[in-house]
C-alpha cells in the first residue's frame, strides 16, 4: 500500500507553516517535510547542503523537484520522504509551483492529498510585515507569480482549495485529515473561492 502524504500549495504567508503546525497538532503522525536548501540562512525549517551535494544527488536521482526562489535553490528529496513514510510519518511539503505538485505525483508513489492555501494579495503583504520580513516587496512578487502559475494550471490540481483569511488553521487542519483519512468514502472537497 502507498504511503500517505500531503503537499500545501499557495503564495507566501497564505499559513503553510501554521497549517502544518496545525496539523502535527491534530495527529503526530504528521510531519513537516524539511527541504534542502542552497543558499543563505539554510538552516530549519530546512536542511543546509551546498551546490556540490544538491548536484551529486541530482546525478543520483534522489532529487524529485528542485527550485529557485529568493536566490536560493529549494529541493525535494527521495530519500528524505522514505525515512518519513517508512517510519509511518505523513510527510508535509510545502511547494509554491505547480510543477512541484506534478513532479511528486509522478515520482513518488504516495496517496497525496495536495492542498492549495490561498489568501490574498493585501493578506499575504500584512502577514509579511507583521511577522517581521524584511522582503515584503519580493513576497508580494512571488505572490503575483503563484497567481500566474495557478491561473496556467486551474484548482483542478487540488483536492482542497482552503482560504487562510477565511478558516482558521486548525479547522484547515481538520479538512486536510478529513480527506486523508476518508478515502473509503465519498468526502465532499471544500472548494473555497480563490480570488
Amino acid at each position: 500500500m502507498r504511503p500517505d502524504a500531503v503537499v500545501l500549495y499557495g503564495p507566501p504567508a497564505a499559513g503553510k507553516d501554521t497549517v502544518t503546525a496545525a496539523l502535527t497538532a491534530l495527529d503526530d503522525r504528521y510531519v513537516h517535510f524539511d527541504r534542502l536548501k542552497v543558499g543563505a540562512n539554510a538552516g530549519a525549517p530546512y536542511r543546509a547542503v551546498s551546490a556540490d551535494e544538491l548536484d551529486r544527488l541530482q546525478a543520483k536521482g534522489a532529487i524529485l523537484y528542485a527550485n529557485e526562489r529568493y536566490g536560493n535553490v529549494y529541493a525535494v528529496d527521495r530519500p528524505r520522504l522514505d525515512d518519513l513514510t517508512t517510519a509511518g510519518r505523513v510527510p508535509v511539503v510545502h511547494l509554491g509551483q505547480v510543477a512541484g505538485i506534478h513532479a511528486l505525483h509522478a515520482e513518488y508513489p504516495a496517496r497525496w492529498v495536495t492542498v492549495l492555501l490561498w489568501c490574498p494579495r493585501e493578506v499575504t503583504a500584512t502577514r509579511a510585515r507583521e511577522r517581521g520580513s524584511t522582503d515584503v516587496a519580493e513576497r508580494l512578487t512571488v505572490w503575483d507569480e503563484t497567481k500566474t502559475d495557478l491561473a496556467a494550471a486551474g484548482v483542478d490540481v487540488f483536492d482542497l482549495v482552503l482560504r487562510t483569511d477565511q478558516r482558521p488553521p486548525d479547522e484547515a487542519a481538520v479538512h486536510i485529515h478529513r480527506a486523508l483519512t476518508d478515502r473509503t468514502r465519498a468526502v465532499p472537497s471544500v472548494r473555497d473561492k480563490v480570488d
